[in-house]
């Protein structure tokens, strides 16, 4: 567990934290800055940030192929939070994804996404020399399709689309085969695109009718002026901010994300960046963002072996593909669905699982070289 000889503490990944941190501290600002009179949600950002250095620190030292051998445990544990969420969780905004634990509300789907990243590396490095075989694929396909599930059903579609994603990259890094990638395309592509225009038709089954006109208002959007309401004013925010934004030139007085942008403190955080911050600041955020997966991946090729390899891939397509997202739809050109955007939206759950990965590709870092295997 704690076998320090096998860790070389010179490979810690100093300029990675430092990028943590950077993104925290902006993204505690920028909370600051929206938060509502008589809310706590600076206090509670700042706690979970001091708690996340802990973590990181904490998990770096503790062997990713320890924690790796309890795999089923974690997996169990997984499906019981996730199942604990639909049968006595507390719904917020028409939602049910949150446990009330007093003193916080957890929301185990973020956690759900470093544990399948744990699950699949354990599961790919075990199956290594079996990638070939289809019954791999299907297997991890159903395992991943639980959790995925029962996070659909909490009306949760954008961390579902988190965990997929994560599937599909992890799967492919592993080394499956093309002969079993080639005819997935050939037979998935269409079927996407039938898909795609089967959830746009009155009698589909399979959104529900506010998540259909989120995707419809997209393509659409003079026809569901409403459901566009709260992008519109995200692009208009942003806008607002022009090339240096209204903090400098205005001050924070100025910052009218609070008002005209729902939920702009975590879901729409991207919108006050672009207000207080402006063109030059959004950029800063995003140099940052891509900075800390390029380091995730340069980790992940520099790995002592197969499974922290996969593991720092893992956590590289988590925050790829809300990155991505969370930008996509403060900009408007995404369909509406809330991810927040890594260490800067506001959400203790959400900030202490990135706390967690980070933690992960950390330790993957100061492994020690080995035989990859």
């Amino acid at each position: 567990m704690f076998q320090f000889k096998q860790y070389n503490l010179k490979n810690f990944n100093v300029s990675l934290l430092i990028t943590v941190l950077m993104l925290s501290g902006i993204g505690a600002f920028l909370i600051r800055l929206v938060q509502q009179e008589g809310e706590s949600l600076f206090k509670k950002q700042i706690f979970g940030i001091i708690l996340g250095i802990f973590i990181i620190m904490i998990v770096s030292i503790i062997d990713y192929h320890f924690l790796c051998e309890f795999y089923i445990l974690l997996y169990i544990i997984n499906l019981g939070l996730l199942i604990a969420v639909r049968l006595v969780g507390i719904e917020i905004n028409h939602s049910q994804r949150w446990l009330d634990l007093k003193f916080f509300n957890l929301q185990p789907s973020e956690l759900s996404k470093v544990i399948m990243i744990l699950v699949l590396a354990k599961l790919y490095t075990m199956f290594q020399s079996k990638m070939h075989k289809f019954y791999v694929l299907a297997f991890t396909a159903f395992i991943m399709a639980l959790p995925t599930f029962l996070i659909l059903i909490q009306t949760n579609l954008s961390t579902s689309l988190v965990l997929m994603f994560i599937f599909v990259i992890m799967v492919f890094a592993a080394g499956l085969s093309y002969k079993i990638i080639l005819p997935i395309l050939i037979i998935g592509i269409p079927a996407f695109m039938g898909l795609f225009w089967y959830i746009q038709q009155d009698y589909q089954v399979i959104l529900n009718d506010y998540q259909q006109k989120r995707v419809l208002s997209i393509l659409n959007p003079e026809e569901y002026a409403d459901t566009m309401y709260q992008q519109d004013n995200s692009i208009q925010v942003i806008g607002s901010g022009k090339l240096t934004g209204k903090l400098l030139t205005e001050g924070k007085d100025a910052i009218q994300s609070d008002t005209f942008v729902p939920i702009s403190e975590s879901d729409f955080i991207f919108s006050v960046i672009g207000e207080s911050l402006g063109f030059i600041g959004g950029c800063v955020i995003i140099i940052l963002l891509a900075f800390m997966i390029f380091k995730c991946l340069a980790i992940a090729h520099n790995a002592p072996d197969r499974m922290g390899m996969l593991i720092a891939i893992g956590v590289a397509a988590m925050f790829m593909f809300q990155v991505f997202v969370n930008i996509g739809v403060a900009t408007s050109i995404l369909p509406n669905t809330g991810l927040p955007l890594p260490f800067v939206s506001y959400g203790l759950s959400s900030l202490i699982s990135c706390m967690i990965a980070i933690g992960l590709v950390q330790n993957v870092s100061m492994q020690r070289k080995m035989k990859r295997g």
